[in-house]
């Protein structure tokens, strides 16, 4: 049996991360991995999704804003093909570039499925491993209702994997998985509609902001179905999808996109031979600290049910390794204010608190609120303009920002920066006090009055 300090069942971001910050103090560090190394973001997740949301967002800007700028273009059409080798040409460098890294960190990599033989070992391929430390890091996987022809749509994987684009698509989700997906296609020439349960995708967000998305959507060509509760999935004689809702009607396209949310890779790996603490749902039960139960196990990424992003499992990977193995202290994560953008046409970014959600944690006489709404400048000289929509949250006679919410061209780049000033404590009077660079859309936020 080989030992380890450090052992990552998982070779997504939060693996990698943790285990090469461990080699990097001279730890012995193991990641194991059964698929393809770097998970879901870089293979089935942001960074295939980026190089789509580009290609999109190019295709579809050139035929709506080109002319007015006088740039003719001439039978364009989309070759889907160059498109997903460039994609995969991309993730095969990062790929090697990952086993690079290891290499030179002395980090070691196995390929195969981990199952737990007891609280710090697991066995792979017939070999076992004692992990002073174990991180389960195995990420999740896409949620599918158990409804009649559920086994004729595609999840978010799939789309990946696909060689040619449909003509239309049905999209079923409010996430942002889903909105993500619907502009991409859009943008890429498929006929696209979003199919929602409630009143509006990303429900959570901030009222303005969603109203504002949901109106550019509809004005780009996406179709949205509000109030829309799938029964069941029906496939045709010459293979194209119907698919008829509990309110009563149907739709049919060539593919349905299951897009409801995620759940985690915990059900495989013999947890039973364990004492790791799961929920209902199957998530790792952790403290504020990444810790599990059981001492010297520990989970985060998608497999802890809080924040579902690469960054925060980046972070959460390397703090924990900075914490055992070089003596830094325990790092919190406030999970309530990571910045985060959803790739959608346009762009949305958010940063901690919606108005509803300011007032019910610090009571509504202690908030306020400021708005800013202008046609962006990129699309102001056509006659498809574009309105971009910010908004600020503050609380206290100081009027700290505690929420910045924001639609537009841009808005994916601009709100790192001022991420940076809200965790800092920015007031209000401190966003004022900032010269604005002009013209731009994020001189908005220090230009609100």
């Amino acid at each position: 049996m080989q030992t380890y300090d450090f052992i990552a069942i998982g070779g997504g971001s939060a693996g990698i991360a943790s285990a090469n910050r461990a080699a990097e103090y001279g730890k012995k560090a193991l990641i194991i991995e059964e698929k393809a190394v770097g998970g879901t973001c870089v293979n089935v997740g942001c960074v295939p999704k980026k190089i789509m949301w580009y290609g999109s967002q190019l295709n579809e800007d050139i035929k709506r804003f080109g002319p007015e700028y006088g740039i003719q273009v001439d039978n364009q059409t989309l070759d889907f093909e160059t498109l997903r080798k460039s994609r995969e040409a991309y993730i095969d460098r990062v790929h090697n570039s990952y086993f690079s890294g290891f290499e030179s960190r002395g980090t070691d990599f196995v390929e195969g499925h981990a199952n737990f033989i007891d609280n710090h070992i697991v066995e792979v391929n017939g070999e076992q491993y004692y992990g002073e430390h174990i991180a389960v890091v195995t990420g999740g996987r896409a949620r599918l209702l158990d409804i009649p022809g559920i086994e004729h749509v595609d999840v978010s994987d799939d789309f990946f994997a696909w060689e040619t684009l449909p003509k239309s698509v049905v999209l079923i989700g409010a996430g942002y998985i889903a909105v993500e997906l619907a502009g991409v296609l859009n943008g890429l020439g498929v006929e696209t509609t979003l199919a929602v349960r409630k009143e509006r995708p990303l429900r959570d967000y901030e009222p303005t902001i969603i109203d504002a998305l949901t109106e550019e959507m509809q004005a780009a060509g996406v179709k949205i179905l509000t109030h829309h509760n799938v029964a069941e999935i029906v496939k045709n004689n010459d293979d194209q999808l119907t698919v008829n809702f509990q309110e009563g009607d149907s739709l049919t396209a060539e593919k349905v996109i299951y897009a409801i949310g995620r759940e985690p890779n915990t059900d495989k790996l013999a947890i039973e031979n364990t004492d790791i603490a799961l929920d209902d749902k199957g998530f790792i039960k952790v403290n504020d600290y990444h810790e599990t139960n059981v001492p010297g196990v520990y989970a985060f990424g998608d497999v802890i049910g809080k924040v579902e992003l690469t960054p925060v499992a980046i972070k959460a990977g390397r703090t924990l390794s900075d914490h055992l193995f070089n003596g830094a202290d325990k790092f919190y994560i406030d999970y309530d204010m990571i910045p985060t953008v959803i790739f959608s046409h346009p762009p949305i970014g958010v940063m901690g608190y919606t108005e509803a959600q300011a007032k019910e944690k610090f009571g509504a006489d202690k908030v306020k609120t400021y708005e800013s709404s202008f046609a962006d400048m990129y699309s102001a000289a056509t006659s498809n303009r574009r309105t971009v929509k910010m908004k600020l949250v503050v609380v206290g006679d100081e009027e700290r920002v505690v929420g910045l919410h924001g639609i537009g061209f841009g808005m994916d780049e601009i709100l790192q920066g001022f991420a940076v000033a809200i965790n800092m404590g920015a007031t209000k009077a401190q966003f004022d006090q900032t010269i604005a660079i002009h013209p731009t859309g994020a001189e908005e936020f220090v230009t609100m009055k």
